[in-house]
């Protein structure tokens, strides 16, 4: 089992803002803009208090967001490209709907060049900060600073490539993957499993609440220098080397979209460590609340 750290949501140049962690906990890693893309942040369904939508709850947060590394003023009808698409309420699914991740191009062939398959696991992270409420509008925390956090996982199920000859399932093509970016280069689909293979008490992929133990930033420093386990030394990450190793932390490559770390038991531990721990802490939550 393959452990990969997947680069996702709002960062310096699509975005130009961290996504927030909510005052409740929760973690909303905000989609990149898109310019091709269908699904826009007003149809994102959020469900926080007075924010209804993605879209409410960013107004308040970003004045503007950046689009290829310009600010562009944000609309009701800014499009996003919602992938990885994990947040299961997020939209409204079809019964068989099961978490999925799309790639395509250079990205999708560093993943299958280093033999990316069913049963590895993406562990997704971003850039988070913490809010709260000041007079009644959320703001984020001056307190708080920028940090890499994990959101989310999948565990992969099934692999599909969409080409534009190949037949679709049809659950799946509400996807940017299946519409936008259908006749892109290696554009390729994975699909969780139901339930993971280690724990079939948890599902096959889903997000996490904020918690210290999701945090790869080192305290203290910048989001990209990270506090890795010390056993991560002797093992191998693509986009990243010897050299990625200083004194005091690991400096994470800010290139790259997914970190394929090479097979090692103890850093599949460590993952199966992180992905229980909170994803049951996520599931007493939901039951919490249900």
């Amino acid at each position: 089992m393959r452990v990969i750290l997947s680069r996702k949501g709002f960062d310096v140049r699509y975005g130009g803002h961290p996504s927030p962690v909510l005052p409740d906990s929760r973690m909303i890693s905000i989609p990149i803009p898109s310019i091709e893309d269908v699904t826009t942040y007003e149809e994102l369904t959020l469900n926080y208090g007075k924010y209804r939508t993605y879209y409410d709850l960013m107004k308040e947060l970003y004045h503007e967001i950046h689009l290829k590394g310009r600010p562009e003023k944000l609309k009701k009808d800014m499009k996003c490209h919602l992938d990885p698409d994990i947040y299961r309420d997020v939209v409204e699914r079809q019964e068989c709907w099961r978490p999925i991740f799309g790639q395509t191009g250079a990205a999708q062939s560093h993943l299958q060049n280093k033999g990316v398959g069913e049963g590895d696991i993406f562990l997704f992270f971003g850039t988070f900060r913490k809010t709260k409420f000041s007079h009644g509008k959320l703001v984020f925390d001056r307190k708080d600073k920028e940090k890499h956090v994990i959101f989310g996982y999948l565990q992969i199920g099934e692999i599909i490539p969409l080409n534009e000859e190949g037949s679709v399932p049809e659950w799946i093509r509400y996807h940017s993957h299946a519409i936008t970016y259908r006749g892109a280069k290696n554009n390729t689909i994975y699909i969780a499993r139901d339930r993971l293979s280690f724990d079939r008490e948890l599902p096959g992929a889903g997000t996490f609440i904020f918690d210290r133990s999701l945090i790869l930033t080192k305290e203290g420093y910048t989001k990209s220098r990270w506090d890795l386990p010390g056993f991560f030394r002797g093992v191998g990450m693509s986009y990243h080397s010897v050299l990625n190793w200083k004194k005091d932390y690991f400096q994470s490559s800010l290139i790259g979209q997914e970190f394929i770390i090479k097979e090692d038991n103890r850093v599949e531990e460590w993952a199966k460590e992180i992905i229980l721990k909170n994803g049951k802490r996520m599931q007493k939550r939901l039951e919490d609340y249900s």
